[in-house]
Parts: C-alpha cells; sequence; structure tokens
C-alpha cells in the first residue's frame, strides 16, 4: 500500500522528492536519468500495467529519424540513438541500426531531401543522398520506375521503445528508484504561494486512487494526458493529441523466411505521408494522409475501461478503413509486393502534436516544482529526458532548449481552439515540403499592431510570427523596386521574398522609411530596488541617470547567453526593458525581490521604428524638444510628445542609420503612424518591411537571439563581449565568464563570392572540404551587392575562403571583417 504524505520523506542524500506521473518511455527515462545524476527519491505513478502501460509508447512504431530542420531536436534524437544502442534487456539491443531512407518521387522533394542532407551535415548526422538504383538496392521492393532517389542515414534505425522502458526502469529502480503501476493520479497539492518577489505555489504531493505521494518536484510525462494533469496543477498544458493510422499487413511472401524483426532501413514515402517498417515477414505502414482525428485527451479511457470496451489500449482506437483505403492505394503502386496482400490488423494510435510541432518542456512559472516533459516521440524520448534532469538537478540542460520552452507561448496562443487548430494543422504538415518562414494559414489575423489597418492600404506581405502579423514588404513600394538592381533568385529562396525589399533597403538609406516594431517584447520594471536587480542580472553597467539606455546580456550560471536586452531608465525606480521571448519574463519574474515588479507592457503599446538619414528632419518638426545629436544622444531615451501623441523615443537603429524608435500606447498607434507619415511626405518616406530590415541588420552585424547565439554561447564567441563590464560588481554568470579561456569557435560573417548566390540559413559550412559549422541568419546585402550569412565556425582569419552547401552545390563564401558597412558608425551618430 502507498504511503500517506505524513509518512514519506526524503532520504538522506538522495536529493529531493520527485514524483514522474507517466511511466511510458519518457518516464523511464527521466527516472533513469535524474537517479544517475543522484536524485534517487524518485517515484514514477503509472494508470496502466507496466511494463505496457498502454500510453503513445506502447503502440509506437519505434521510427528513429534523426535529422531535423532544429538543431535541438536532432541532438536529441543523436542522444536517444547513443542511450538506447548501449542499452541491453535480456540480451537484446534497445536499438537496431537498420538505418533510414527517405524517398523522392518528385522534383521537388528530390530537392528537399538534398536540404536535409544540408541540415544533417550542419548538425554532424551520417547521411547522403543517393540515386534510383541505389535506393532500390537499399529497398528491393520498391517500383524503381516511380523514385527520383533519396536520402539514406546509415545510423538511424528502430527503437524497441517498450523494452526501452523496461531497461531504463530497471537501471533507475536498481538506485533507489520506484515505479507503481495502477495508480491514477486525481490531483495535484500546492502550498499557498507567496507572490511577492516572483515566487508562485509550489507543489507539496501527488494524489492518487491508492494513497497520497509528497514531491518536491512533480514531472507530468503523460503524454496525451499532459491537458489532464496539468489541469489538476491549475497548469495549460498547450498539446492537441490526435489519433494517426498504423497497419499491418499479411506475412509477405517475398519475406518469407526472415529472421530478424527487420533487415532494411525504416522507409519514409513522404510525397504521400506514408512510412514503412519490417516486422519480420510483415510490413508496418503508418499514415499521416487522413484527415486530423483530434481527440479529446479528457474523454479518453483508462487502461482497464478500455480493455472493458474492447480496446488494446487506450492509446490504440478502432481502425477507420475509409480513411485507409487511398493510402493503400498508394503503398501498391510504390510497392508492387503489396498488391496482392492485404492489411491484416490496424489501429488508430493516439499521441501529441503542440502548436508549432516541439515538445514541451519545463518548470511552470504559475506552480513552482511543477514541470513537464510532454509532447515527446521515442525519437526524441532519451535525449529530452537527459535535458530535463540536467535543468532539474544542475539549473540547466546543457544545450539550448528554447525551441521547446514551455514559456514560447503568448497568452493568445493557449486558447483551447488555437491548439486545436494548430496542432491538427500540424499533423497535416508533418510531412509537407515547408518554406522556413512559411506562415500558418489559420488562425489569422491573430494579433495586429494598431498600424495594421494602414498596412493593408499599402499593400503589406504579411508573415506570422508569436501571433503578430509582421509586414514584409508592401506592394505600393513595387514602382520602387524597377530601380533596384537585385540578381533573380532561385525558386526556393523567391519564396517568401520580393525584389521590393531591396527597394524598401534602398529607401531607408537614402531617405527615410517607418518599420513596425510592435511585435518587439517590451517589459517594464518597476519599484525599489529596480535598478539594484537589473544590474545584477545583467552584464552591461546600469548604474546610468535617467533618459539612459543600455545594451546588455542576461546570462545564464555557466556564462550562456539566455537573452540580449535593451534597458531604458526612464526614472529613478521604472525601467522598460527591450526583451526576446515570454522565457525572459519567466527568468525576470523568478528571479525578482518583494518591491521589484515586472510586467509584460507589449499588448498595450507600440512602436514605430523611424529611420533614415532624413529621420531628423521628419521627427524635429513634431516636437519642441531638442532632437538633434547634441541634444538627443544616441542610446538616448526621453518621454515627449509628437504632435498630439504622447511617446517614448529611444534613439537606437537595429539598421545601421540615424533614427527612433517611437512608443506610445495602442491606443494612439494609429494617430502616431498617420502623424509620422504625413510628416514625412515632403522627405519621401515609405514603409518598410522584415525582409528589408533583416538585411539591413546583417550588413550592420547586429544578432538576433535565439537564431544567431543562444544559451550555448559566452557573449565573447557570440562577439556581443562589448556588453560585458566584468569590473561593475557581480552578476550572474561573471564567474563563469572568468573561468571560460580563449573562444575556440565564433559566430562568423561571410559575404558569399557570387553576388547572384543566396543561401537563407542552417547551411552546412565547409572549411578545407570538411564541415565545420552551420550558418545561422542570412540575407542578401543589398547595398554591399552580395548575400550576408553569420556562421558558427571555428577561430579563422579573415579572407579565409569557404563553401556553403546550398541544396547539394557548393557555394564560394569568404570571411570578413565586421561591421561590414559604415564601421565607422558615423551615420548612426550624427
Amino acid at each position: 500500500m502507498s504511503e500517506r504524505a505524513s509518512e514519506r520523506r526524503g532520504r538522506s542524500g538522495a536529493g529531493p522528492r520527485v514524483v514522474v506521473v507517466g511511466a511510458g518511455i519518457v518516464g523511464c527515462s527521466l527516472a533513469d536519468e535524474l537517479t544517475a545524476r543522484g536524485w534517487t527519491d524518485v517515484t514514477v505513478l503509472e494508470q496502466g500495467p507496466l511494463p505496457a502501460p498502454g500510453g503513445s509508447t506502447s503502440h509506437a512504431p519505434g521510427l528513429v529519424f534523426r535529422t531535423s530542420p532544429s538543431r535541438t531536436l536532432t541532438a536529441f534524437a543523436r542522444y536517444t540513438v547513443e542511450k538506447l544502442t548501449s542499452l541491453r534487456v535480456d540480451g537484446v539491443s534497445c536499438f537496431d541500426p537498420v538505418g533510414g531512407l527517405e524517398l523522392a518521387t518528385t522534383p521537388e522533394r528530390l530537392a528537399e531531401l538534398h536540404r536535409r542532407a544540408g541540415y544533417a551535415a550542419s548538425w554532424g548526422v551520417r547521411g547522403e543522398v543517393v540515386d534510383a538504383a541505389r535506393c532500390k538496392e537499399l529497398w528491393p521492393l520498391i517500383d524503381e520506375s516511380v523514385v527520383l532517389g533519396g536520402f539514406h542515414t546509415p545510423d538511424d534505425g528502430l527503437a524497441r521503445a517498450v523494452l526501452a522502458a523496461r531497461g531504463q526502469r530497471e537501471r533507475a529502480e536498481s538506485r533507489g528508484a520506484r515505479f507503481l503501476d495502477r495508480h491514477t493520479v486525481t490531483g495535484i497539492e500546492k502550498e499557498d504561494g507567496h507572490r511577492g518577489g516572483g515566487q508562485a505555489a509550489g507543489v507539496t504531493a501527488v494524489v492518487t486512487d491508492r494513497g497520497v505521494f509528497p514531491a518536491d518536484h512533480v514531472v507530468s510525462a503523460a503524454g496525451f494526458w499532459g491537458p489532464v494533469i496539468g489541469r489538476m496543477a491549475g497548469v495549460d498544458v498547450p498539446l492537441q493529441p490526435l489519433a494517426h493510422q498504423y497497419a499491418r499487413t499479411k506475412p509477405l511472401p517475398c519475406l518469407s523466411g526472415a529472421t530478424a524483426e527487420a533487415s532494411r532501413p525504416i522507409l519514409r514515402f513522404q510525397d504521400r505521408d506514408l512510412y514503412f517498417r519490417e516486422h519480420t515477414d510483415r510490413l508496418g505502414i503508418g499514415s499521416y494522409a487522413h484527415k486530423p482525428l483530434p481527440v479529446d485527451p479528457f474523454t479518453l479511457l483508462g487502461h482497464g475501461e478500455a480493455r472493458a470496451n474492447g480496446l488494446e489500449m487506450p492509446s490504440s482506437l478502432p481502425f477507420t478503413e475509409e480513411d485507409w483505403a487511398p493510402s493503400w492505394d498508394d503503398c501498391r503502386r510504390l510497392l508492387p509486393a503489396l498488391r496482392d496482400s492485404e492489411i491484416e490488423e490496424g489501429f488508430n494510435g493516439v499521441f501529441s502534436f503542440t502548436p508549432d510541432g516541439m515538445p514541451v518542456l519545463g518548470e511552470s512559472r504559475a506552480v513552482r516544482g511543477f514541470w513537464l516533459a510532454e509532447a515527446v516521440w521515442v525519437t526524441h524520448s532519451a535525449g529530452v529526458a537527459k535535458a530535463v534532469a540536467e535543468w532539474m538537478v544542475e539549473g540547466r540542460p546543457g544545450l539550448d532548449v528554447h525551441e521547446c520552452d514551455l514559456t514560447r507561448f503568448e497568452d493568445a496562443q493557449r486558447s483551447p481552439a488555437y491548439i486545436r487548430d494548430r496542432g491538427s494543422q500540424q499533423f497535416v504538415e508533418v510531412y509537407d515540403v515547408l518554406h522556413p518562414l512559411q506562415p500558418m494559414e489559420r488562425p489569422r489575423p491573430l494579433r495586429v499592431s494598431p498600424f495594421h489597418a494602414r498596412q493593408q492600404e499599402l499593400g503589406a506581405h504579411f508573415l506570422e510570427g508569436g501571433g503578430w502579423e509582421r509586414p514584409h514588404w508592401y506592394e505600393a513600394n513595387a514602382p520602387l523596386a524597377a530601380a533596384a538592381d537585385v540578381p533573380p533568385r532561385d525558386a526556393w529562396s523567391a519564396r517568401y521574398w520580393s525584389p521590393v525589399a531591396a527597394a524598401e533597403a534602398r529607401a531607408t538609406r537614402e531617405r527615410v522609411a517607418l518599420y513596425d516594431m510592435t511585435p518587439l517584447r517590451r517589459l517594464e520594471v518597476t519599484g525599489r530596488g529596480a535598478l539594484d536587480f537589473l544590474h545584477g542580472m545583467t552584464t552591461n553597467n546600469l548604474r546610468k541617470k535617467p533618459g539612459a539606455v543600455t545594451y546588455t546580456l542576461l546570462l545564464d550560471g555557466t556564462g550562456g547567453i539566455r537573452s540580449d536586452l535593451t534597458v531604458a531608465r526612464l526614472g529613478p525606480d521604472r525601467f522598460q526593458v527591450g526583451a526576446n521571448s515570454p522565457a525572459d519574463l519567466d527568468w525576470l519574474t523568478r528571479h525578482a525581490p518583494d518591491g521589484v515588479h515586472v510586467r509584460d507592457i507589449t499588448s498595450g503599446t507600440c512602436c514605430v521604428g523611424v529611420w533614415g538619414p532624413l529621420a531628423r528632419d521628419l521627427v524635429q518638426p513634431l516636437t519642441g524638444d531638442d532632437f538633434s545629436h547634441e541634444g538627443f544622444g544616441y542610446f538616448r531615451a526621453r518621454e515627449t510628445y509628437l504632435g498630439h501623441v504622447p511617446v517614448t523615443a529611444m534613439r537606437l537603429s537595429y539598421v545601421g542609420e540615424l533614427g527612433w524608435e517611437l512608443y506610445t500606447t495602442a491606443d494612439l498607434g494609429l494617430r502616431l503612424w498617420d502623424t509620422l507619415w504625413e510628416a514625412g511626405r515632403p522627405y519621401g518616406v515609405i514603409a518598410a518591411g522584415r525582409s528589408a530590415f533583416n538585411s539591413l541588420r546583417l550588413e550592420k552585424g547586429y544578432r538576433a537571439w535565439g537564431v544567431d547565439m543562444t544559451d550555448e554561447h559566452d557573449p565573447y564567441e557570440a562577439g556581443v563581449g562589448f556588453a560585458v563590464r566584468l569590473d561593475k560588481g557581480d552578476f550572474l554568470g561573471k564567474e563563469a565568464l572568468r573561468l571560460r579561456g580563449e573562444p575556440r569557435r565564433r559566430l562568423t560573417p561571410l559575404l558569399l563570392d557570387d553576388p547572384a548566390s543566396v543561401v537563407l540559413g542552417k547551411e552546412p559550412v565547409y572549411v578545407d572540404g570538411v564541415a565545420a559549422g552551420y550558418v545561422t541568419s542570412a540575407a542578401y546585402g543589398y547595398t554591399l551587392g552580395r548575400c550576408v550569412a553569420y556562421a558558427w565556425l571555428p577561430v579563422l582569419p579573415v579572407g579565409t575562403g569557404v563553401s556553403v552547401e546550398y541544396f547539394g552545390e557548393k557555394v564560394g563564401a569568404t570571411i570578413a571583417d565586421e561591421p561590414l558597412f559604415d564601421p565607422e558608425m558615423s551615420r548612426i551618430r550624427c
């Protein structure tokens, strides 16, 4: 019988009390990783029977393809392969390295496979694009005539998910963890939180139908039941369970005599949303081709109820034949051996999708000690568990996980309708060829700036990020594009791009342009002690008089860059902080002392960037304040009026030109835009979009956190060491920076040699013929007449020749000195 809360205490030296909800492969992996790090007071609760409790792990086909556009997901998958390869249970390996083969039957897919091969080279995965004949050698059952080529990854393969969960469970048990099956969680107990200083209520126990389990940490690894467990704790879990069809054929004569479970690579036929794996003398086939089949996690049956209703397990719903029929025709066209076969059995298996297709990891801001390890597939299971265990025990994961951080979703992205719509669309697009700039089509528009109506009138082409509609260029500027000498682009890089961007960049350099900067996150930090708090949290000197603006960094304890901030001191105890993501709000709130208040003011405010050599001519007549260089210096802030509109003006520039960021409240935003637009007419003002903005910022070498640098990088190797003042007193991460040696890698600017060449980001960079790094940001520099790319590379001298692989072709590039444009900063400081 389970112990009551009053009877259970953490054992000496065993670490805090941890309760993990869910004994699928994620929960078992996490228990293994935690106990390996000395936290052995771990209890894993499972509602179903072990070793196959009936969640997604129990029916998972076990495919592990490591290559992903996400470097983080690839790292998770790579660790999963390494760990499961070394794990044996009853003499059987938990991973079968049969390899992977992705097929192309269209030219578009073949091009995509070359791009995937580039990802593999960037992230250190062995793989190559092969011709149709080689595909036939690897998979003799395919009809070679319909195949154009394939991407072969020889080290991918099949995870034996249930066996791997068992092996890790037994290892965790040997270190002191315990696993209790047939325990249904019915509640999460919490203490009353001390709300001051950013402290939230903390977990105290997990309640089940068989007892109460005290806890200092609770981890929801409940898979598609995650929203159910989250609700018990008062935490939204943004995932949507969906059903996915999986079927097995009858025995195939061509596979008769097979003794191994699988001998051929796992096969993807993504042009028809299908995958295949061997089950000795049968084939297993999975399909994403059917319509989304969302499942309500609150109505899913428990294991006992499922069996009583004729289901093998809760995650295996009845097979819907009508959804399968088109896929079966596609299977037979690719694999002629199936034309005389039939499906022997099938089911609709339930698993989890998030609005952006990434896992949901981390500790809740609302409930201290409540952690999520959700929306994790077998492919990434061990890697996720390692990261979460490091996070819990050591305070941070060993790799950048900002793409998976549960705080990444805005409030507007957490509605049940949004999660359902976006999660379902992720299912539809799981095998689609997606452009890196391609936005989802709905629900849109969701978040719009006060200038949206004017932008529509100007023919704005909107993309989307964080729920915000973001103009990338304006058709009103198309007549200006005729004068821009822009090289033609290949079809891929021309998607979600227009030569109008070149005209907008040129107009910014030559005249003046308005940029909608409203989506930039703004935090307000107030209260006695606000200065001391921010000064101790960041790297630069903030002890300046009101009116000062400072570029600074948030570091973690290892000296990694959590974020970069622009901090404006608007009063003795009032600061406006330009931040990057909801994680910054979370980080500052967690660390804020009593009396210091951190508030996100983004939605209630708006911002226009007025930039260009004529920016002062536009703005000065609208105000009685002195906007000259002497009266309003660079990196200064002032609260003033422009016409009838109260604004907070900051003299900053992300595009390398004279200008200001102008902030006001959302209700006055449209009036601000109209005031600036009318005042700018004599100077040829235009509205400019994000495409031009990105080009201009890269010409100046301005970094984008989350793309160019993350917490895996320190300030010196990322090229932002100028924002660090080691002599200013103590700050978070300072001691770690002191102990770091000379950088062995750098964020390096490249100029492509051919003026007509363009890359987009994440491409591998080769030095002396060997993949040595990868591109972060890239954009055509219209002022320079070359594509600019930043890349993480070993430290190399300026002038070194390298090559960037773009769709299988090597493009020459040269390491450049930075900043590439206006190194004297004369255009900004005028």
